[in-house]
């Protein structure tokens, strides 16, 4: 079993940045790939970005790439979705995923371990 809990959601104005993180404890981080989805109201949740467990593949949606950066730092078994530029139609729910899946991957049912998410507001 993983356990994930999400962390540094909040308001923010367009245009400004937000950094999450995702600390996992249970089992051997370094072996999972990690990715960050995220929800609105009213719409089905959606990939955002993906992190293999060696760190060297990343994957992002195109709604986030050139914005969104995933990073992960194995020795404290933490996931990062640092968040720039961020627009109004950002707001969502932030939900960090972990998969058994060896490498990056963009679907919702190829993950085996959620987060409770963490809200983002973007006001414009």
């Amino acid at each position: 079993q993983v356990q994930l809990v999400e962390s540094g959601g909040g308001l923010v104005q367009a245009g400004g940045s937000l950094r999450l993180s995702c600390a996992a404890s249970g089992r051997t981080f370094t072996r999972l790939t990690m990715g960050w989805f995220r929800q609105a109201p009213g719409k089905e949740r959606e990939f955002a970005a993906s992190i293999s467990w060696t760190g060297l593949t990343i994957y992002y949606a195109d709604s986030v790439k050139g914005r969104f950066t995933i990073s992960r730092d194995n020795a404290k078994s933490t996931v990062y979705l640092q968040m720039n530029s961020l627009k109004p139609e950002d707001t969502a729910v932030y939900y960090c995923a972990a998969s058994n899946v060896n490498t990056v991957v963009t679907r919702t049912n190829a993950y085996d371990y959620w987060g409770q998410g963490t809200q983002v507001t973007v006001s414009s």
